[in-house]
């Protein structure tokens, strides 16, 4: 469950809003209802600085030795983020995921290399190089983000930290993160599916800061327009140069064409919010499963893996467009309201939510 004080989306009653027909929850309602996937944040405030790091941790062990299954789909490529092009290509995760600001991701890269090399002291010597894989956001709204405040101990701390409690709002990467002009932040959502007689989960984590203010279309039809204390009548609405990073988890067999596949879903889930990916927007999703495993080393010419069929797959679709659509609802709901280092302000949407009643 969160750790936010804040209700989440369903007790405000915004997915009741979207019917019947959803597929149900897992029991956390989090990303962390993918066995062994485990999350931690490292919050960073004080002196103009609203910033941090959040880490997901995909499964223990060895993640260079025993990689992911893994996939990307970048659907507005404005972004700094790092590793997301070897795993176009080979498919396959093999260190944890750090979320940040976009002046720390050589920062985290750097956390990451001496995490894997820790565990693997033949990386760049006696066997390949590692992706180190890093999200980012640009939170330079309300935080110095020339302070480079995020140092290499803080993305280490958020990865020993990491557990199955998700906090959501502004915490870790979140804390300095905006949508649709209110505070944005990290949320998080599952479902549970019935695959082969068994329940297996899909859970998306989001950095949320996306979004113009004015655009949110709320599951029950209404439009929530931040007090920023700008007259409207004369107010130019300002572009959307936010970005949004999702990252998606699953227990259930798929190669990397149906991961991507499945995180091209996503997209449907940030679309039903009433964003639409402008110019300026990174908006990256990023999948894994745990079934799958592949061998750093090759013990022998062959891999055997398990593939669900294709006329199954519509489940995930839906799952990971409904998940995505509710962490987002469940970052906005969480998200305190934060006043940046120049002055700059964004109201918590659960204000919001209380006076509408």
């Amino acid at each position: 469950m969160s750790t936010s004080s804040y209700p989440r989306a369903r007790a405000h009653g915004l997915i009741a809003a979207l019917g019947a027909n959803q597929l149900p929850a897992g029991p956390r309602n989090a990303i962390t209802d993918v066995a062994g996937v485990k999350v931690g944040h490292v919050t960073r405030q004080g002196a103009g600085v609203n910033t941090g790091v959040t880490a997901i941790v995909p499964q223990a062990g060895n993640l260079f030795a025993q990689k992911l299954t893994a996939a990307v789909d970048v659907v507005n490529g404005f972004g700094k983020s790092a590793g997301l092009v070897q795993i176009a290509e080979l498919g396959t995760l093999e260190t944890p995921i750090l979320l940040s600001n976009t002046f720390a991701v050589g920062t985290c890269v750097n956390a990451l290399v001496r995490h894997a090399v820790a565990q693997n002291p033949q990386i760049g010597r006696t066997t390949s190089t590692v992706n180190a894989v890093v999200g980012e956001c640009n939170d330079g709204a309300l935080s110095d983000i020339q302070a480079m405040a995020v140092t290499e101990e803080d993305a280490r701390r958020a990865l020993d930290i990491a557990g199955e409690a998700v906090g959501e709002g502004s915490v870790g990467a979140g804390t300095g993160m905006s949508c649709f002009g209110f505070k944005g932040g990290i949320g998080t959502a599952s479902r549970a599916l019935q695959i082969a007689g068994e329940t297996r989960h899909l859970g998306a984590l989001v950095l949320a800061n996306f979004g113009r203010a004015g655009d949110l279309v709320l599951p029950d039809g209404r439009r929530p327009v931040p007090d920023t204390g700008a007259d409207p009548a004369v107010a130019v609405p300002e572009g959307e140069k936010g970005s949004i990073i999702v990252v998606l988890a699953c227990d259930i067999a798929l190669d990397c064409h149906q991961l991507a596949r499945v995180c091209r879903r996503a997209g449907a889930g940030i679309a039903r919010l009433g964003a639409f990916w402008g110019n300026g927007s990174g908006d990256i999703v990023l999948g894994f499963t745990t079934q799958n495993r592949i061998p750093h080393a090759a013990t022998s010419d062959l891999c055997a893996h398990m593939r669900l069929h294709d006329d199954r797959i519509d489940d995930l679709f839906r799952a990971a467009a409904e998940a995505t659509q509710e962490a987002i609802l469940n970052a906005l709901c969480a998200a305190r309201p934060v006043d940046g280092f120049t002055g700059v302000a964004r109201p918590a949407f659960s204000d919001w939510l209380a006076r509408s009643r």
